[in-house]
């Protein structure tokens, strides 16, 4: 299961920087929601792909028993996805101004808003 995670992330790596190094500002935006998304995937994955039980300690005991899944990785990821929301919800928000100013999403020809 790991090695078709890896080769997931592999590719969404690889699809978010292509996306990225297109001239369309909105295909830098699809890039940037690829990469986090990878990341994520990323974090996931080298956390370790474990099932089991919630990590409850029962009364009583020190330490839980039988095999339970790492609540630090899934913390991560979850507070990884509302930054990334975040981010995305400006960038869309940024685009859309400067569509409105520029009237092209192409970046070369972003580069003189004067006109």
């Amino acid at each position: 299961m790991e090695a078709v995670l890896a080769i997931a992330i592999g590719v969404l790596f690889a699809a978010a920087i292509y996306m990225m190094l297109r001239r369309s500002i909105v295909k830098l935006v699809i890039g940037l929601m690829l990469l986090s998304n990878a990341a994520n995937l990323l974090i996931f994955t080298m956390a370790g792909l474990t099932r089991g039980a919630p990590p409850l300690v029962p009364e009583g005991m020190s330490a839980p028993a039988g095999p339970v899944a790492d609540p630090l990785p899934q913390a991560l990821v979850l507070t990884a996805i509302v930054i990334a929301f975040g981010v995305l919800s400006f960038a869309v928000v940024l685009v859309r101004r400067a569509w409105e100013i520029v009237r092209t999403d192409d970046l070369n020809r972003m580069k003189d808003t004067d006109t």
